[in-house]
């Protein structure tokens, strides 16, 4: 085979591939992604250092968030973990800040925006670390949702609640019809505060979430609960079962957290004698109804701690905390196991690696902003409106 058929036959990659890769943009992405180009390599042994060195060449200017999903290789490097909201919280007491780089996913930076100064400036390593949550509800669909309830004659009735797991857009739209934003800790508080505003909720994006409050924790039945779907006429549901409805449930899931079964559950009491079953509420309802605990990112770390030694464990939850608490609690002999057979990482959140990291410190090191999430100011006085009304929460 000559050359010129060999360069003939070599594989180009696709614009997908590159986006992967960290490079090129996706012009059709709802939040825009524009990822550089001119990253380390993987490979460079001097990352850890370069990293190390360009956040103490920043010092106090520079506030590194890291979220409990995010892999070793960054979290080492975070001043401060927590869940989403806790580390939006936290960046929003660190005023004298000027850079909060959020290792997480696109929303997280965006609530971080919202709830710091005007002076601060937010940013993510990597543009395309999205949420796929997030992203099944998009400004126009649930625009179109609202206008589904007007029609049916339910709007005045709906209060909308949405989960933080949700676009500054979608919490900017919640903000603006009476709503309020919820945790995975706080979702039955917020819902029985809507209850008392209206007599229906809209549960925005993550469907499990909603109806595991509503059935787990609030005693309705699952009759009381139907799903609306964006990508069907009307959202697949009829005037009167809109009416009948007390949870109008988003069609939206956690693409690692909608993984698990009851398979999986069965499989591993079966493999692990005497294990405790510790899911996130996220999980599918089936799930959570089988399981022994349930509970936010932080109930899972707080009920982990609190086990007594020799206890035995599987976790229904994102692979790299779960990773991480089995190796912080090998040597108190507690056993702790991912409850799928299959590993599943959070890949949008896995974007956020060592190379990117490094890239953004050095960038802001060198006075070079880059990848800064900005939301505008109206979409951030309506969200904020929405955020607010989750922190008056009793």
């Amino acid at each position: 085979m000559t050359t010129a058929q060999t360069q003939e036959l070599a594989v180009q990659p696709t614009p997908l591939a590159l986006l992967l890769l960290g490079r090129e943009a996706d012009p059709t992405s709802e939040r825009g992604v524009d990822c550089p180009g001119d990253l380390p390599s993987p490979s460079d042994p001097d990352l850890v250092a370069r990293a190390r060195a360009a956040k103490e060449k920043l010092g106090d200017k520079v506030f590194v968030l890291g979220h409990h999903y995010q892999r070793d290789e960054v979290i080492q490097f975070a001043d401060v973990t927590g869940d989403s909201f806790k580390l939006a919280r936290d960046a929003a007491a660190r005023p004298e800040a000027e850079y909060i780089v959020f290792c997480g996913v696109h929303f997280m930076a965006e609530s971080a925006d919202i709830l710091t100064s005007d002076d601060q400036k937010v940013v993510l390593p990597d543009l395309a670390a999205g949420c796929s949550m997030a992203d099944m509800a998009t400004a126009e669909q649930v625009a179109e949702c609202w206008d589904v309830l007007t029609e049916a004659g339910i709007a005045e009735q709906v209060v909308p609640v949405s989960y933080m797991n949700s676009s500054a857009d979608i919490k900017a739209f919640t903000g603006k019809h009476g709503g309020t934003i919820c945790t995975s800790s706080n979702a039955k508080r917020a819902l029985d505060w809507a209850f008392e505003q209206g007599e229906k909720v809209l549960f925005l994006p993550d469907q499990h979430l909603g109806r595991n409050t509503a059935v787990r924790d609030m005693g309705m039945s699952l009759e009381d609960c139907v799903v609306y779907n964006p990508h069907r006429p009307n959202g697949g549901l009829t005037a009167e079962e809109l009416r009948g409805a007390k949870m109008i449930l988003w069609r939206g899931h956690c693409s690692v957290h909608g993984r698990f079964s009851l398979d999986s559950v069965n499989d591993v009491r079966a493999r692990i004698p005497g294990v405790n079953v510790l899911v996130h509420p996220e999980c599918k309802h089936e799930v959570v109804a089988a399981a022994d605990y349930v509970g936010s990112t932080e109930y899972i770390i707080k009920a982990l701690e609190a086990a007594p030694a020799g206890s035995k464990w599987a976790i229904g939850t994102e692979l790299n905390l779960v990773r991480r608490l089995a190796n912080r609690f090998a040597a108190e002999d507690k056993e702790i196991v991912f409850l799928d057979k299959t590993v599943c990482f959070c890949s949008t959140m896995n974007r956020i690696d060592l190379p990117h990291l490094v890239w953004a410190l050095e960038s802001l090191a060198e006075g070079t902003l880059v990848n800064r999430i900005e939301v505008d100011k109206e979409t951030e006085a309506f969200a904020k409106l929405a955020l607010e009304r989750m922190l008056a929460l009793p």
